[in-house]
């Protein structure tokens, strides 16, 4: 039956007058949206594990709400996605697909296409013209075996046929290189390069073929003058070199402009621009070419890289890639019945189109790389990658089907042939190609190891530090850690790791493109644009000073994969030790304390990186350290006061010859406070058992590795000994003893004496710290003299740096349960029987 759009209202008077809030415009769009928004970050969810692109999940979901499942029940269609309801989901759907266009004009580079090199463009040339071809060729043979095709105008048919076979999805392609730890691979940064050539030579050729194809019918055809065609495209070319001569260098003046003093972006400037884009839309709309075109060369023309252009991303790309952007792609898999490809023939033509698209696109690829003599394991690889369709492939495919180019079952197989060429580009490069990472022969790295009486395993001469930064507020904390450790007998050599969370965003990709430092990142010297300004100019400040070289990278992954670049990283370099941000933050400001979380993911990261770090590691818990009127030098007076706590193991070891390290800097006041046991009391021995019961989240862990305590014991001895006598009147140490040992921390950390206080993990710990086994834990991650020093609500005052050293003896950790018990002996057989199944838990004494 017609409905009579003019008949449709917008609102409902609610139930309880009688209306049905699904037979009313918006409350039906809101169900609507909110339908797809879960079923897709469902299968999004679903999906994950294979690390497969948002987009995959999204038009599966539209194709499970649509005709080819859910939609089978009539009833359901009738009320949920009734048809008088398409063109209020589409056209909301399509302006987030309008603003989309403009992020991803705003996320290409021009000036970086150019200076990408002829392999790229002959890669991305092959790319094209091969699959472009073949797509002709299908066309024939779907023309001749699919009814309806031969109603359709011929050489619009035959363009869009080639376009949709010969396109790359550069956004796509970007996260799942990213994905994949591949960008910095020659692989990975060709096949960007060339993404970005076919992203350009897609769009021109879309122009093409929606000029061609008027409403997409004959009829129309040979009523229309072919000169129509030929205005279309003129109109189309003069809009370009119109917005590239007079309104590129208008947005560079309105970026100027808009970009106010510290960060701040004037409103009017962005509303400006949101119109611009609108507007943009309207004029190719007008034209006759879709306004998409509008709105992605209007994203070319905006400067990039600057305070203004991220301040557009972030105004409008949650929105835009959160709910609008799965709209549009759902409505492509509501528009999709599978059910339509029936019978035989019709799945032949299916396995024909993705067999030829597949062939086409690696062939091409493949044999211009091998031309190259790129090595012949790269070269497939490259062909795999650009076959990746996913988001352009769907707007070509539904411009089609809206110009009635392509009919449903053409378009059902196309959508199919988009999904598979997309969802198996992941899981086939992951199986033919794994670039070698280096490093083959691991070394492990610490600052001194006691038990063989040797130095660092780095050279005499050169100490390297790697140290990760989430942002600008971290700067400070770091330069002054890293100069307090600055001997003037070894040269530093300091690595510092920008670490941004590769997300769903364009900013992300926008990184990535600029800096092309994702995967195992590539060290640069520092460049316009890689970090923002703040950041590159206080360590190239900071690396002016002597001794010291300073190489800068960023690293652009998934949280969850972070921990393997920063690993990475440190074993390519033979870093010495690694320090990372705590996932808090505190700042003081006058009286008043105001603490920033970055998140538990970043938790997640500390956490992967101390379990896995070839080195060993430092988790700095910032409460303002560094945040003086100064960075001090060489010559300064005013000097940083640090305090080591010291109570025994290899990781209290490893921070005392940090001290040490500190210790020789002038302007650096060490003071090492020893924990000892008061004479008339009397303890227990300590037995830590392994505990399946606890969680590893909220208890801590410590080695299940056997250890000699008495050859610790003496360890511990030399340690102290050698520290006391090298430093003797330049730096202090006092013994202190206490029957608490959670108050005297705390009375250290809440006294304004120290700036730092460096702690050991304590994975074996002392008999006083196996006291603290079964406290409840707020940071497990830093053992338990560094978690109460950094938990909230002590009123600790000194910013922390807790140490663990690395041992290969040492990784393995469990949650234990104390048991006291004056026997020790009595104990030993059971820990040792359960110690062949969990593993034993050191022992304190």
């Amino acid at each position: 039956m017609a409905v009579n759009m003019t008949a449709i209202k917008t609102a409902s008077n609610g139930v309880w007058q009688g209306d049905n809030p699904l037979d009313f415009a918006f409350p039906l769009l809101i169900v609507q949206t909110v339908l797809i928004l879960v079923v897709s970050r469902f299968l999004a969810f679903l999906l994950k594990p294979l690390r497969q692109p948002k987009v995959i999940a999204e038009i599966i979901g539209g194709i499970l709400l649509g005709p080819s499942a859910f939609g089978r029940n009539k009833e359901y269609m009738h009320r949920v996605f009734p048809k008088w309801s398409s063109p209020i989901l589409e056209s909301v759907a399509s302006i987030g697909l309008l603003f989309f266009l403009f992020l991803v004009g705003l996320e290409l580079d021009l000036n970086s296409i150019r200076r990408s090199g002829k392999r790229a463009f002959g890669i991305a040339f092959a790319g094209i013209s091969l699959p472009f071809i073949c797509g002709i060729g299908v066309a024939f043979v779907l023309r001749k075996n699919i009814d309806g095709l031969d109603r359709v105008g011929f050489p619009q048919f035959l363009v869009f046929m080639g376009v949709a076979l010969s396109i790359t999805a550069f956004p796509v392609l970007a996260r799942i290189l990213a994905e994949l730890k591949l960008l910095t691979t020659q692989v990975g940064e060709t096949a960007m390069a060339a993404a970005a050539f076919n992203d350009v030579a897609a769009w021109i050729l879309l122009a093409l073929a929606v000029a061609l194809a008027g409403d997409g019918s004959e009829s129309g055809g040979q009523n229309k003058s072919p000169l129509i065609a030929v205005w279309v495209l003129l109109s189309g070319l003069a809009f370009v070199v119109f917005m590239m001569v007079v309104i590129r260098p208008a947005m560079k003046w309105v970026a100027r402009r808009g970009s106010g003093e510290q960060g701040m972006v004037d409103e009017a400037y962005i509303c400006l621009t949101l119109a611009g884009v609108m507007l943009s839309g309207f004029m190719t709309d007008l034209i006759g070419i879709h306004s998409i075109f509008g709105a992605f060369v209007f994203g070319l023309t905006i400067p990039k890289g600057g305070e203004f252009a991220e301040r557009l991303m972030e105004r409008i790309e949650d929105f835009v890639s959160g709910l609008l952007l799965p709209l549009y792609f759902a409505s492509s898999g509501l528009k999709t019945n599978v059910a339509t490809i029936h019978g035989a023939r019709a799945w032949g033509m299916l396995s024909l189109v993705i067999t030829t698209a597949c062939a086409g696109k690696i062939i091409g690829t493949f044999a211009v790389a091998m031309m190259f003599m790129i090595p012949f394991k790269e070269s497939i690889t490259l062909g795999v990658l650009m076959n990746t369709k996913g988001l352009v492939e769907l707007i070509v495919l539904n411009i089609g089907k809206e110009k009635k180019v392509l009919n449903d079952e053409t378009f059902a197989i196309l959508v199919l042939m988009a999904l598979f060429t997309t969802f198996i580009t992941t899981p086939t490069v992951m199986a033919i190609y794994k670039p070698a990472r280096g490093g083959s022969s691991r070394t492990h790295r610490k600052l001194r190891d006691f038990s063989t009486a040797t130095k660092a395993v780095s050279s005499e001469d050169e100490l390297r530090i790697l140290a990760c930064a989430h942002g600008p507020g971290n700067v400070s904390s770091l330069i002054s850690l890293v100069e307090a450790t600055r001997s003037t007998k070894k040269q530093l050599k300091l690595f510092i790791m920008h670490l941004v969370e590769l997300t769903e965003r364009s900013s992300s990709i926008i990184m990535v493109q600029r800096a092309r430092k994702n995967g195992f990142p590539f060290f640069n010297r520092f460049r316009r644009g890689e970090w923002h300004d703040r950041v590159a100019g206080a360590f190239q400040a900071y690396s002016q000073l002597g001794r010291v070289t300073v190489r800068p990278t960023t690293a652009i992954s998934p949280l969850s994969t972070m921990h393997e670049d920063i690993c990475h990283v440190a074993e390519d370099k033979r870093v010495t030790m690694i320090i990372l941000p705590f996932h808090k933050q505190w700042r003081r400001e006058g009286g008043d304390e105001s603490m920033e979380n970055m998140g538990h993911g970043w938790r997640g990261v500390n956490q992967r990186v101390i379990k896995h770090a070839p080195c060993s590691v430092g988790v700095l818990v910032d409460r303002g350290f560094g945040n003086g009127p100064q960075t001090p030098g060489p010559t300064a007076t005013v000097a940083q006061r640090i305090c080591i706590l010291f109570f025994g193991g290899p990781d209290d070891r490893e921070a005392v010859e940090l001290g040490g390290m500190m210790a020789e800097h002038p302007a650096v006041k060490v003071t090492v406070v020893r924990f000892v046991e008061k004479d008339d009391l009397e303890l227990d021995g300590v037995t830590l058992r392994p505990s399946p019961n606890k969680c590893s989240e909220n208890n801590y862990s410590f080695s299940t590795a056997k250890m000699n305590r008495e050859k610790e014991k003496e360890l511990d001895e030399t340690a102290v000994a050698e520290f006391k006598s090298k430093w003797d009147g330049v730096a202090e140490y006092t013994e202190k003893k206490t029957s608490n040992i959670v108050e005297g921390v705390l009375t250290i950390g809440r006294s304004s004496d120290y700036d730092l206080v460096v702690v050991g993990k304590g994975r074996f710990p002392s008999n006083m710290v196996a006291e603290l086994a079964d406290r409840q834990a707020e940071h497990a991650e830093l053992g338990p003299i560094g978690d109460i020093l950094a938990s909230s609500g002590q009123g600790v005052l000194s910013s922390v740096l807790v140490v663990q050293q690395h041992d290969m003896a040492h990784v393995d950790e469990a949650p234990v349960a104390k048991i006291m018990h004056t026997n020790y002996e009595k104990f030993r057989t059971d820990i040792d029987n359960q110690s062949s199944g969990a593993g034993e838990i050191s022992k304190a004494v």
